[in-house]
This record gives C-alpha cells, structure tokens and sequence, in this order.
C-alpha cells in the first residue's frame, strides 16, 4: 500500500468534481503550505473525484486505492466531500509531508438516513450568535467530515432577536445559512415551536419564512417547550401548518416531536390516539427531553408507518436528558458546581453507550446543542450514526487528525478520554485530572501554535478546570480538618482565620491560565464564557467562568455558620457548634443519607425510570456559602425507596427527612411506609417541624418532617423504606434514621 501522498494532485471534470476537488485543495493547502495541481489525467499521487450516478442515494460513496492513485466515487457533492474528508480523517501531516495511515479502500454506506446537529442562531447560546457566515460554513463542512448531511436551524422567535454579538437578525442567517447548506447538498431541517396565535395567524407567519428559505428539507415542532398545547389539539395545530408548508415547499416534510409539556398529565396518549388514525400530514415523529414515552415505549405505541428521529442532548450535563453518568447521575457536585450545566463536555464514552441503547429505533438524529462546548460529541455521534460500530479510539484519532493535524493525534485522542474520566468519583480522589492537565500543558508547551486552534483550547481549558477544582477540593478539605479540631474546643476565632487561609501561588496561576484560554476562545470562535467579558446570556448557558469557583466542600457553610454562631450568647454559641460538627453524625445502628455525598449504589436498590436530579449547586445567587454540600442534589421523582439494615431489634426510631420547601396545597397522599406499613399518609411531608434545626443547619429553601418508626416496622433490624406521592412526586436530599 503507498502511503506517501506528498505533492498529491487533483484530477476533476465535472462543475461537481471541480467544486469537491476545490475544497479538497484548499485543506491540503492548510496542512502543508502548498496547494495540489490539477491535472487533466492521473498523475501519481494524485486524487480523481468522480461523479457516478450507479449509487442509489447521495450519502454513499467508494474509495479505490491503486498504487498511488485514489479515486473517489460518490452521486454528487455531498458524497464526494465524504470521500475526500476518509483521506483526510487518516493522513498525517509534518514538515509538508502527507503519509496515508491505513487503507481507505472500499464502499461506504451510512447506517442511518438522518444525521446532523442543530446549530441555532440565537442570543440564549453560547457560541454560534457570535458567528460569521464564513465560519458557519466552515462548521458545515467540519460535521461533514464525520458523515452529517442535516443541518438544523431556529427561525426568528421574539420581537428582539439579536444581542450585541450577533451580526444578522436571525432570520437574515438563517436564510444565508440555508444557501450555504444547499450549495454542499446538506438538508436544513428547521426548529419552529408554536406561538399562541391563532392557526391562521401562525400559518401566515410561517408561510413567509418558508417562501424566503432557499432550502427546506424539515419542519420539527416541538411538542412543548415552548409552545404548549394538549396533545390532541397540537396534532390538529401541526397537521394545518404542515399543510402551509407543503404548499410552499412540495418536497419537504413535518416532523412533530413526541415531548410533552408537564401541565397536561394525558399528553402522551392523546398524542397516540390522534396519530393513530394516520394523518398524511405527518412524515415521522421526533423524541427528545421531555419525552411523553420511554423511546422504546413509544416505538411500541407509535403506528408503524411513521419513523422517529432522535434529538439527543448532548450537549447539557445538569438538569437535563442525559446528564452525567446518565444511568447513575452520579457527577460528583463539586465538578457539577463548577462547570454547571454546559460546560465544555466531551463525553465520547458515556454517548456511545446512549446510542447503542437507542439507535435500534430511530432512523437517525439530530443533536440538540447550545454552542461549540459539545464539539466533540457531534463528531463522535454523527460517526456511530454513519458506522455504528466504529472504533471509538479510532473516531478520536481522526478528530484529532482532522483538527489538530499539527499536533499529536494519539496524545489528543488519550486527553479527551482522561478528560471523560476526570469526572469520575470525587474529584480529590482522581490523580487522573492532574495527569491530563500535564498532558495539555505539555503539548501546549511543546507545540507553540496549539493555542492558536480553539478546539486545543478548549480541551486545555477544561483540563485546567478540573484541575482546579480537584486542587480547591483538597486544600479547603484540609483546611476543613483543622477546623473542626478548633471547633471541638470551641475556638471559633482560630477555626475562622484557618478557613480563611488564602490559595497559594500554583492555584493562583492555574486560575489566570483559565482567563486567558477564555478569551482566546472567545478571540478565536466568540465562545461566552461569562457574561460581563464576553456577553454570555446567563451563568447557566456555558459561563463557566461564572461557577468555576462556587463552593465545593463546606468551607464556605463554615464560615457563613460561624458568623451566625458568633451572634449567639456564648452558651448557645457552644451549642449550636457541637450541633454543626455532628449534623450528620450517627451512631453505628443509626443511618445518615444524602444524595450528594453517597450516591445511589448504597440505597440497596434502583429507583423506578426516569426520575430526576434536580441540581442545586450551580447557581452564583443561591450556592453562596447558605447550602452545605450534602443538600446540593435534590432528587425529584414520584417515589423513592431503599434498603436498611444494622438497627437494634425492639428499638423505636424516628425518620428525619430534608425536603424542598415549596409545597403543593392540593398534595393528599404524600406516603411514607417503612416494610408496606404506612408511617404516614395525608398533606405534603407532614411529620414534626423542628424550626430550630432548619435555621441552623439547612439550606434556604429546604425544611425537615421528622415521622416515628415504630420497632413493630422492622424486621430483625432490616426495613425498606419508600417515600411517594402520584400526582406532583418527592423532592428530598437527605434524611436520617435516628433513635427515638
């Protein structure tokens, strides 16, 4: 097999093949400084982009390698573009040198028929507002690269459409951005949510937009969010646009999702009993978060003549579809504190196993994304929808190949997966993030032009977050150490100046490092980072320079309780310390809970599907010293239930449990049975108040019902106990089981 390519031509006949063979030239002029020559015949090495109609779709294509000679096959643009990113994806690049490392010989058929990502034009993400024309192309091509052929957009919504970064009003880019789209053959699927017009209204509204678009492939209408209707009456809304539509665009089709607004409990099976008479109206639904059903339950529910299309989230990590460590939501807080809900996140492991948990009833997808934060995972996403059992690894070296061909692909490819594993378990118990920091930094060191390729930045921006959340972490729970052995002797002078101890100078450097790869990154792509600097619309739309240091141990509760321990008279003072030292300490048949120290895997068995963690730490306004760590998740679902041991036969206990505050009046038969017995049964929570220790020792916000477990509930010391309420659910962080 050759695999020296250096000096490579381009043979091209047809305005297709020349316009292939063009982009083609322009990346190779990237890598080595030097454009390839076109030749009228082959010349080796050389490249012969072919058009050939013997393909039954656009998405497929051939490579034939002889000698040095590659020719590529494929219907029309779009395929020829695939075939010359598979040379692209296994090149290397040094000193002007062009080395092919692995045959790419062979016939390429993609496994699903819908793949893309949607990139919205608008002020609430975090990057793509801030784009050119010119880079949304460039970005095109980028998810070519990996096999997408959809694109998908969001149309002018609001009155004010634009913020100070954004060049066109909405509408204006998507129109360009639709013409760019069709001049590479990829189809523009369009996001369009409902108004609260009337249908005639709203059709008029529509109408326009479709008459000005240059390309239409899709229409997605969510089923909620925004937009709210029943789901009977969304079915009838849709099918009249999707009539509108028609007439404008023959060609294109409607694809309502199946996501359900939470103020209509029937949604789901009104939606169903609507589609099961078949309205011609409707080419296939779209499932995503707030999904009606399970994605296998609706396949089964769904009439067999309309595909689903997947709109996975792979772009948020909190508060969301698939958060991190998705079937355990077990992110440690203090990382989901400090990079909050969309933080750069590659995630390449974890969205594999999502798609092949998924893809098996779906004809495709379209991610949804809020910004360039989750690059990686298009990349990743879009290659197992064309090849979906590609090698992972292998994905990961043609990113890096294709992205960063000046620096090491195999030292990239180990850094995106240490950065996947930096968020597992505790970060103070992970030296893994201290090894992926060395390894950015090295390459940052070694290769001066690293940062000027904003996805290197990236990667090492997030490599020194961890890091620096890891370093925070262990030098407060230090000083956390001392300063209870201060407390313990009721010296809460000392103990206050030992938590006050400043960041030594290591800490202080990285912390400048993450500023100055923010405003590269912001040079670079307009990526917004914060909101004063860089105009990001709020902490929770990728600001991680607005989380990245919020608490993340206790040592901010201390201080924030130590001052109030200070108002007291002095015997109180003494009190209320021995109380804040021991606010979760039992005795060894007794048992302490909290969702965000101990996780799942300790409660003896599994929650029912789809419950939710509604993360509390992230917030700049509320996590400010006022919330110990043990109350930062609060799981929200319609029941819970675990399994004890360890108590004393005959002993009456007394369950105490921290809930969320805001209460639902309506509420009836909020339940907590201990072994099938109820405990209780009647009004939201119920149980005793003690009003004392909830201004003393919870979060704002939160409040405890404190039940009796009588000795008659348990058996030989064990008991499970299960806490539900059907209609509006549970939301607690923690309890304890406590002698009565």
């Amino acid at each position: 097999m050759t695999t020296d390519f250096t000096g490579i031509h381009v043979v091209a006949s047809t305005p297709t093949e020349h316009k292939a063979a063009d982009l083609f030239v322009q990346e190779i002029e990237k890598r080595t400084g030097k454009a390839p020559d076109f030749t009228e015949s082959a010349q080796e090495p050389c490249m012969i982009f072919c058009e050939d109609d013997a393909f039954t779709d656009k998405d497929s294509y051939s490579i034939d390698v002889k000698g040095g000679t590659i020719t590529v096959r494929g219907q029309g643009i779009r395929a020829l573009v695939y075939g010359y990113a598979m040379f692209l994806r296994k090149t290397e690049y040094k000193d002007g040198k062009i080395t092919l490392t692995c045959s790419i010989d062979g016939t390429y058929v993609p496994d699903k028929k819908i793949r893309g990502h949607q990139l919205g034009y608008r002020p609430l993400n975090n990057t793509y507002e801030a784009w050119s024309l010119e880079q949304y192309r460039r970005y095109y091509l980028d998810m070519m690269y990996f096999g997408s052929n959809t694109v998908e957009h969001i149309p002018q919504l609001e009155k004010v459409d634009v913020n100070a970064l954004m060049q066109y009003s909405q509408n204006e880019l998507f129109f360009a951005a639709a013409e760019i789209a069709d001049t590479l053959d990829l189809d523009v699927s369009l996001w369009y949510p409902n108004d609260h017009l009337s249908v005639e209204e709203s059709i008029a509204v529509r109408k326009a937009v479709f008459e000005k678009t240059p390309r239409l492939n899709v229409v997605f209408t969510p089923g909620g969010d925004p937009g709210d209707y029943p789901g009977d009456e969304f079915v009838d809304r849709v099918c009249k646009i999707s009539e509108a539509l028609k007439s404008v665009c023959p060609q294109a089709e409607f694809w309502p999702s199946a996501q359900a607004p939470h103020k209509y409990p029937t949604w789901g099976d009104d939606f169903i009993a609507k589609m099961e008479a078949l309205p011609k109206e409707i080419d296939g639904v779209i499932t995503g978060p707030n999904r009606a059903f399970p994605i296998d339950v609706l396949r089964r529910k769904l009439p067999k003549e309309y595909p689903i299309r997947l709109y996975p989230d792979i772009t948020h990590n909190v508060r969301c579809e698939y958060p991190v460590h998705a079937l355990q939501d077990d992110w440690h807080y203090a990382l989901a504190t400090t990079l909050s809900r969309e933080s750069i996140n590659p995630r390449p492991e974890e969205y594999r196993l999502i798609h092949r948990l998924t893809r098996r009833y779906v004809v495709g997808s379209v991610s949804y994304s809020e910004g360039a934060n989750d690059d990686v995972n298009k990349m990743v996403w879009a290659d197992m929808d064309f090849f979906p059992e590609c090698d992972l690894y292998d994905t990961l070296l043609d990113y890096a190949r294709l992205f960063m061909w000046e620096l090491p692909a195999q030292q990239i490819a180990d850094g995106i997966l240490g950065l996947e594993r930096n968020w597992v378990g505790d970060p103070a118990e992970n030296p893994g993030i201290e090894s992926t920091l060395h390894l950015f930094e090295t390459l940052a060191q070694n290769y001066p032009c690293a940062e000027k390729n904003w996805r290197f930045c990236q990667l090492y921006f997030r490599a020194c977050c961890d890091a620096l959340v890891r370093r925070r972490r262990v030098f407060e729970n230090a000083l956390l150490k001392k300063a209870k052995v201060l407390l313990a002797k009721n010296d809460i002078a000392a103990a206050k100046e030992i938590l006050q101890t400043a960041f030594e100078p290591s800490y202080v450097a990285l912390r400048e490092k993450i500023n100055a790869l923010a405003r590269n990154l912001f040079e670079q792509i307009g990526m917004q980072l914060d909101v004063e600097h860089y105009g990001a619309s709020h902490w929770e739309r990728g600001a991680t320079l607005e989380t990245i240091d919020l608490p993340v141990t206790d040592r901010a509760f201390y201080l924030n309780r130590l001052e109030y321990a200070l108002s007291l008279p002095q015997q109180a003072q003494s009190d209320f310390i021995r109380g804040l030292l021991h606010r979760n300490t039992v005795q060894t048949d007794e048992y302490y809970f909290s969702f965000a120290e101990h996780g799942f895997d300790v409660l003896g068995e599994k929650q029912t599907p789809d419950f939710y963690m509604d993360f509390q730490g992230d917030s700049p306004k509320t996590n400010d010293g006022s919330i110990p760590m043990c109350q930062l998740k609060l799981y929200d679902h319609f029941n819970f239930r675990c399994k004890l041991a360890g108590f004393i036969p005959g002993q009456d206990y007394k369950l105490r449990v921290s809930y969320a505050a805001d209460k639902n009046e309506r509420v009836t038969q909020h339940t907590v049975k201990l072994d099938g017995k109820v405990i209780y049964c009647g009004a939201q929570y119920g149980g005793e108040k003690d009003e004392a220790f909830d201004k003393a020792y919870l979060a704002p916000g939160t409040e405890t019902a404190t039940y009796l477990l009588p000795a008659s509930c348990f058996e030989n010391g064990c008991a499970e106990l299960v806490i539900e309420e059907p209609t509006v659910g549970v939301k607690l962080s923690e309890f304890w089981v406590l002698r009565a």
